[in-house]
């Protein structure tokens, strides 16, 4: 058992062995960060500043890219679990409840939506990035609120098949969710802990 999980943490680059020298953690610079285990134990573990940045740079290169091919190659089915994933945002902001949830099904299924195997694993090593962007977003006031025209935007162009105007869309939403991150990295509050359940939000 114990051999075992020492076969998958050298796999995710987490530790080396060696004869004499025995089991040693590496440096953060040889773990495979595309592994979702290793994104989830760092999340777990605290984000800090450093880890949140590079994610927000993976997140703006990954999902305009995806968001054009989903306005390709999105099927019927891909474009009903975004709707319904919009619709859930939009009943939560009036109603309350579990906002974060339906905001992460959507972006998620915006990049499932692309088609393409590699970003969509590449997703999952941005669902730590997007869950703190949806917690900080929600925790301001009229923040939820605001953004729902900003999905509509991304969705509708999806809908209409044009790759420009997704891309777009989806560049004005990452951008509003990076000034939200260093403004609370600016400040002296607490980022979200992802070991806890999402934050609910208070009908309007």
């Amino acid at each position: 058992m114990i051999r075992e999980a020492v076969k998958s943490l050298i796999a995710k680059g987490l530790v080396t062995t060696g004869p004499k020298v025995g089991t040693r953690v590496l440096p953060e610079e040889h773990w495979n960060w595309f592994d979702p285990d290793v994104i989830a134990w760092q999340a777990k573990a605290g984000l800090t500043p450093e880890f949140l940045r590079d994610l927000m740079d993976l997140r703006r290169v990954v999902e305009p890219a995806a968001v054009r091919l989903a306005a390709q190659r999105a099927t019927p089915e891909d474009i009903t679990d975004i709707e319904t994933a919009f619709e859930g945002m939009t009943r939560v902001v009036k109603e309350g409840g579990d906002y974060v949830s339906y905001d992460l099904r959507f972006h998620q299924g915006l990049l499932r939506a692309c088609r393409n195997r590699m970003l969509i694993h590449m997703s999952k090593a941005l669902g730590a990035l997007l869950r703190t962007s949806f917690e900080l977003s929600a925790s301001k006031k009229g923040g939820p609120a605001g953004s729902l025209a900003l999905h509509r935007a991304v969705l509708d162009a999806v809908i209409a098949r044009n790759p420009a105007k997704a891309e777009k869309a989806i560049l004005v939403l990452i951008d509003g969710a990076h000034l939200d991150i260093e403004e609370i990295l600016a400040s002296s509050r607490d980022l979200p802990r992802l070991n806890k359940p999402a934050s609910m939000l208070k009908a309007a």
